[in-house]
């Protein structure tokens, strides 16, 4: 029989589950690893990565836009815990990560050896998957059992290597299990809960369908639903682009990273269709009141939000196609035409605002730049923050472009190491990663990565020279501002410096010319574009109408936010 050094099986395991990527950064607890990609360096791509967390992020960017399991590394001490960033935006946002970890060698464990942890309890809390190997015999069934539970759980699975055991050579006769692995079969909804949650629809006056990850692959079939019911559509926040952008019923979302019409028709609504998500700030805009009705997978979500009329265990698709076989048209309301107005409303108070010229900049000239050079497929790589707000209002997602971003963990610098997950995976599609200075700033050396392997994604930081998320809430607090204020710097000719084709824009006019010189080139680009440090429309705490507020507090909000032009959703339900 055939040997093989154990580090190599593991790969070839790994290979057989269709990886392409694996992100990382070596030390000699990793050896064996390294040793291995080398190895199989004409069937794995490894991306060599300047810090861990960005490995891993990469990975998690590289998931988020693949649906399939993303692959890091990192060495035993420091570069172990590096990665626990990264990995717990995986776990937050359910999406499937292998993460393996070096060990000192097996007779150094439990030593007090140099750079030994204890690893196991560290990954304990962010993994639904956690084990250190024991002998090399069983590297490629451990491997081989962590890919399958990442998947069946939707999180991270962490293995352990100490460095000896992947040297050691086996019998090279394991067989993956992947060819066997089957998605679960969507689940059907209960007829009787259907007949439930048509008659709660159909008696409602101020129906709305809020839309989760679970309704991916679902546009069309949400979109009529939306027509019959005469409701409009809200998403969370890594739902955005299931729908289009364009579609007149869909708001955007709701909260604070939101839009206009998406806190309005929320905080109206006496009904909520709501599909396959886990959106935790629900309480906070859905009236109490309101009639809700949840769709999920995953029964242990039910009333974890809100309070829960009826309850449905089954695929969003699913439940939408049923609902959509018993019901029948229903008649045009004034609560949809008012959502209709409040959209267009909304588009075109931001299209005005998309043409002002001005130095420094306001954000929505840049995402309107940002959308015109977009490609039909484009790949939005979004950071936190200011700039989350910003994407979710601005960025259109009509076609097939795709929206990530670090949802419910909102880790700062996430967009930089997404993007070059979703270039490694997507070579031939346009890439962006899109982050405000101070997201950047933690992130910046790895557009070296970007450089080494010649991935030609679009870099847009908004330097602003503030957390301006961050400063917003002091705002709110009344409380002076600590800590946010943020050394400017040039970063498109820092990152020249480093290999990467540099723009600095202050106005309208450079910001032209350095998009149009972006589109000409393969390279790694980075613009870094000059913005007012003003906060964005906050549309959680809209005060547009003056039978409510009185008419100096709207006057001073229409002054402080430049909001001449919207129309209160209060006046639009009367019309």
């Amino acid at each position: 029989m055939t040997k093989i050094n154990a580090a190599d099986a593991m790969l070839k395991v790994i290979e057989d589950w269709g990886v392409k990527n694996i992100y990382g950064l070596p030390g000699g607890s990793i050896d064996s690893t390294m040793n291995a990609l080398y190895n199989r360096k004409d069937t794995l791509n490894y991306i060599q990565v300047r810090h861990e967390e960005v490995g891993a992020l990469a990975a998690v960017g590289e998931a988020k836009v693949t649906g399939e399991i993303g692959v890091t590394f990192g060495s035993a001490g420091p570069g172990a815990v590096h990665l626990l960033n990264g990995l717990y935006d995986a776990q937050y946002d359910h999406v499937p990560v292998l993460a393996l970890v070096g060990q000192v060698p097996t007779s150094a464990m439990n030593t007090n050896y140099f750079q030994e942890l204890n690893e196991n309890p560290m990954f304990a809390d962010v993994s639904v998957y956690n084990r250190t190997v024991m002998t090399a015999e069983q590297m490629p069934a451990v491997v081989d059992e962590a890919i399958r539970q990442a998947y069946a759980k939707r999180g991270v699975a962490v293995i352990t290597i100490p460095k000896d055991l992947g040297w050691q050579e086996i019998e090279d006769n394991y067989i993956s299990s992947a060819n066997l692995y089957q998605k679960p079969l969507p689940l059907e909804p209960d007829s009787e809960r259907i007949q439930q949650a048509w008659k709660i629809l159909k008696e409602a006056k101020h129906p709305l369908i809020y839309i989760g990850q679970g309704t991916r692959g679902a546009r069309e079939e949400v979109l009529a639903l939306s027509k019959m019911l005469q409701a409009p559509i809200l998403s969370s926040a890594l739902a955005k682009g299931i729908v289009p952008d364009n579609a007149p019923a869909y708001m955007g979302s709701a909260g604070r990273v939101a839009s206009k019409p998406g806190v309005e028709i929320a905080s109206n609504t006496d009904a909520v269709l709501f599909l396959g998500s886990d959106m935790p700030f629900q309480s906070f805009f859905i009236p109490e009141d309101a009639k809700y009705i949840q769709v999920d997978i995953d029964g242990t979500k039910f009333g974890r939000r809100h309070q829960v009329d009826l309850a449905i265990l089954a695929d969003a698709k699913l439940t939408i196609k049923k609902l959509m076989e018993i019901g029948e048209q229903l008649p045009e309301t004034a609560w949809y035409r008012a959502a209709l107005a409040d959209k267009e409303n909304w588009v075109e108070w931001l299209e005005k605002r998309s043409l002002i010229d001005s130095s420094p900049l306001e954000v929505e000239p840049v995402f309107k730049a940002i959308n015109e050079m977009a490609t039909d497929d484009a790949i939005f790589q979004v950071d936190v923050g200011n700039v989350t707000i910003d994407g979710m209002r601005l960025l259109d997602t009509s076609k097939n472009q795709r929206f990530t971003t670090s949802g419910w963990y909102a880790t700062m610098g996430y967009a930089l190491p997404a993007a070059i997950g979703a270039k490694s995976q997507y070579p031939n599609r346009q890439v962006w990663s899109i982050s405000g200075d101070g997201a950047w700033a933690m992130v910046m050396p790895d557009i070296l990565t970007q450089v080494k392997y010649h991935l030609p994604i679009i870099n847009v930081v908004l330097t602003n020279k503030s957390l301006g998320f961050i400063e917003a809430e002091q705002d709110d607090a009344k409380q002076p501002h600590s800590g946010i204020d943020l050394i400017g710097a040039n970063f498109g000719a820092s990152t020249a410096a480093l290999g990467a084709v540099g723009f600095d824009v202050n106005n309208l006019s450079e910001l032209k010319e350095a998009f149009a010189k972006a589109k000409e080139t393969d390279r790694p680009v980075v613009i870094n574009v000059n913005i007012f440090d003003h906060r964005p429309l906050p549309v959680e705490q809209l005060k547009l109408d003056s039978s409510i507020y009185g008419e100096e507090t709207v006057e001073a909000f229409e002054k402080e936010y430049q909001t001449q032009g919207l129309i209160p959703f209060s006046k639009l339900i009367k019309e």
